[in-house]
């Protein structure tokens, strides 16, 4: 007699085998991703580490602080903000503008030790702005009231500023300022003249004297448009007497004008 075979039950269970794989895929997957973001979070304080020791041990916290009037971390963001409106704009152009002054920061702390003695003595201003670095020869030191005939003993200091300049490639622009006060004389019918031939002055002295090629530099006068201070007192007014050399950045053009106006370096 035949053996009568029992229809096999399907197994509905199968499909936990290839769902546990998966799973255990799954896992596996996550597993090897948290180790990874824990490596590069790793070499990334390490990283960070070694950027916060070489500004500290040379010097260049200080003086980007000074630059910025405030720390590298929370106080930029305060000091921006505390302006009023637009705080935020402020402190986002302040970030975004670091990495151009730090390429003159350097050229800066050596300017600023060639001229500690006109510096302290208020014959020049040194400070850093987002266009570049600016030398501010102060009109009462360097020019005689309503001309353009340079000092000849001022003629040293602009010297080391040329020492700096031969040592960088960077464009250089000589701006030229004055009061609001007009002018009117044989030589100079308005400020605007002054203030270009001011500048032309000292184009010739470190092209000419100093043998700084003549191409790298800009010239620009301004009159009165451009102001440091309120020309409603003297002293204002004599603030705003000024040659300035600034040596731009090299992602800026020659032709930048003045943007913005910071206290001047002590």
């Amino acid at each position: 007699m035949r053996t009568q075979k029992h229809a096999s039950h399907e197994n509905h269970e199968r499909w936990l085998v290839s769902y546990a794989d998966f799973i255990t895929l799954l896992f596996a997957f996550f597993v090897v991703m948290f180790a990874s973001s824990q490596v590069d979070k790793a070499k990334s304080a390490q990283v960070s580490d070694s950027v916060r020791k070489a500004l500290e041990n040379g010097g260049m916290s200080a003086a980007i602080q000074r630059i910025l009037g405030g720390t590298l971390t929370g106080k930029i963001r305060a000091d921006t903000q505390a302006k009023g409106p637009g705080g935020g704009e402020k402190e986002r152009h302040a970030e975004r503008s670091l990495p151009a002054e730090a390429e003159l920061l350097p050229s800066m702390q050596v300017l600023s030790q060639k001229l500690r003695e006109e510096i302290s003595s208020g014959k020049i201003q040194v400070r850093l702005e987002p266009r570049g670095l600016v030398i501010s020869l102060q009109q009462v030191a360097f020019f005689p009231s309503g001309g353009n005939m340079l000092d000849p003993d001022t003629i040293p200091s602009i010297g080391k500023v040329a020492e700096v300049l031969r040592d960088l490639p960077n464009p250089v622009r000589l701006e030229g300022h004055t009061d609001s006060i007009p002018i009117h004389t044989p030589r100079f019918s308005n400020n605007w003249e002054l203030s270009v031939a001011r500048s032309i002055t000292v184009l010739d002295v470190l092209s000419t004297r100093f043998e700084i090629p003549a191409e790298r530099f800009a010239v620009a006068g301004y009159a009165d448009t451009a102001p440091v201070a309120s020309n409603d007192t003297e002293e204002g007014r004599t603030r705003n007497r000024r040659v300035e050399i600034i040596i731009l950045n090299r992602s800026m053009t020659p032709d930048a004008g003045p943007k913005t106006l910071t206290a001047k370096a002590r």
